[in-house]
């Protein structure tokens, strides 16, 4: 890959990023003129409050909550928020607190009960401001009674290791936590609460974003225990889990808070960044690097060698039809792949399609493919995902390195390192899934 195509796809992937940076998504959709607070068209009046809480969780919460606090100054009583370790930016009102991600710990639990415990002191006199960002799900792990932290450990990382999507993982976390599904709500509950949501799953939808802490959930126990046989995870599944999931799907145990529950009625759920935004402000990046863009999807699901393969061959296509370009294009996809693992190796989902578009790359000088996860950290790695061109196998083969061998060993990380392909951006604060960025310079 050339330094300059590399540099194009890092560029074009900064503009992304920086759109759904978290401090600009709360000033596209909260003002403060006087006395009024403006959220996506829905006037608060601060003065008419007793007290003004802010809470939430997720890899973005600390910014958010920090944007809010230079916009509220002394009037915001008292806050938490909980974000993954490393995560942190300096407030003042508001606490931090940093726990585990994607596999919770017991920082995390102590978190979110810090957080449920400032919210049940709101009456119908104050306002609740949440900021809700991805893996917030795995930051705050507050279970029901009879459910432990380590039980809830072993269920997310079995859910993640069978190539569970975020739906479904989120679906079996909902109905074993009292912070998600709807719970955050009925903690504040008279209290005004406005949520600002930054969206890292699939479709957008409310009560799937860190399993909808302040949403009405659409899932039912009956739904996770079909989870649990499509995948085969019954007899592996943690004993005391399993006979909750299936005493719900009897009907011996109440649902989470559904549509039409009281509890939300006092409640403003606003998106405030998504990976389509991403996306666009990714097109716009391209074009003036002087590629015609084509937003593909913000969809992207599967597994992520597959997925690999989709975009080479779409790459590859557009070149084979002359008459389909006039000249280079950027191809782009957002969304959120799987990886089954059979392996024992490290990785993550943007990693692995990185190391498979390199296989099917080999003789396609003219195309160059950047995968990434928005939110700097893929998979247990301190890599954000790889980069990936005709040039990478051959380096490896000099090497004396088996692509093939990597990818059957779910060991993307270290075939991208030796290769010099690694993506590594830090945290960055945000999260709106993934981004798939593919350079087609087609020769004439």
């Amino acid at each position: 890959m050339t330094a300059q195509r590399r540099d194009t796809l890092r560029a074009i992937l900064d503009a992304a990023l920086h759109a759904v940076a978290p401090d600009k998504a709360i000033h596209r959709h909260v003002a403060v003129t006087g006395s009024i607070m403006n959220i996506s068209g829905v006037e608060y009046d601060l003065d008419a409050f007793e007290r003004i809480f802010v809470v939430g969780a997720g890899k973005g919460a600390a910014p958010m909550a920090a944007t809010l606090e230079a916009m509220l100054g002394d009037r915001i009583t008292e806050g938490a928020v909980c974000v993954k370790y490393g995560h942190t930016v300096p407030t003042r009102t508001v606490s931090i607190y940093e726990g585990a991600h994607p596999v919770p710990d017991a920082n995390g639990e102590q978190a979110a009960r810090a957080i449920l415990r400032i919210a049940e002191k709101a009456t119908e006199k104050d306002l609740v401001l949440c900021v809700i960002t991805g893996g917030a799900s795995a930051l705050t792990p507050a279970l029901v009674e009879g459910i432990s932290l380590e039980d809830g450990k072993a269920a997310t990382a079995l859910l993640l290791e069978c190539g569970a999507t975020i739906h479904e993982i989120n679906a079996i976390r909902k109905h074993l936590s009292i912070f998600g599904s709807g719970n955050l709500a009925r903690a504040a509950s008279p209290a005004r609460l406005a949520a600002l949501i930054i969206s890292d799953v699939v479709g957008d939808n409310l009560d799937v974003i860190a399993s909808g802490p302040t949403s009405p959930d659409s899932s039912t126990f009956s739904q996770c225990m079909e989870i649990v046989e499509r995948y085969g995870i019954r007899d592996r599944m943690p004993a005391n889990i399993l006979a909750r999931l299936e005493a719900g799907a009897r009907g011996e145990i109440p649902e989470t808070p559904k549509q039409g529950d009281h509890v939300f009625s006092t409640v403003q759920n606003v998106l405030v960044a998504t990976n389509l935004q991403a996306l666009e402000a990714a097109a716009a990046a391209a074009l003036q690097a002087g590629y015609t863009p084509r937003i593909l999807t913000s969809t992207m699901t599967g597994e992520a060698r597959d997925k690999a393969r989709e975009l080479v061959d779409t790459a590859m296509n557009l070149c084979l039809d002359g008459k389909e370009v006039s000249g280079p294009v950027c191809l782009l996809a957002g969304g959120e792949t799987t990886v089954t693992i059979t392996g024992k190796g490290l990785g993550g989902r943007n990693q692995e399609m990185a190391l498979a578009a390199s296989l099917y790359l080999q003789d396609c000088e003219h195309i160059t493919m950047l995968c990434a996860g928005t939110d700097g950290s893929d998979g247990p790695t301190d890599a954000a995902g790889g980069f990936a061109c005709s040039k990478t196998v051959e380096k490896a083969l000099c090497c004396a390195l088996d692509p093939q061998v990597y990818l059957d060993d779910n060991n993307a990380y270290n075939f991208l390192d030796k290769t010099d392909n690694l993506l590594k951006t830090g945290p960055t604060l945000t999260n709106v899934m993934d981004l798939a960025l593919v350079l087609v310079d087609c020769p004439r």
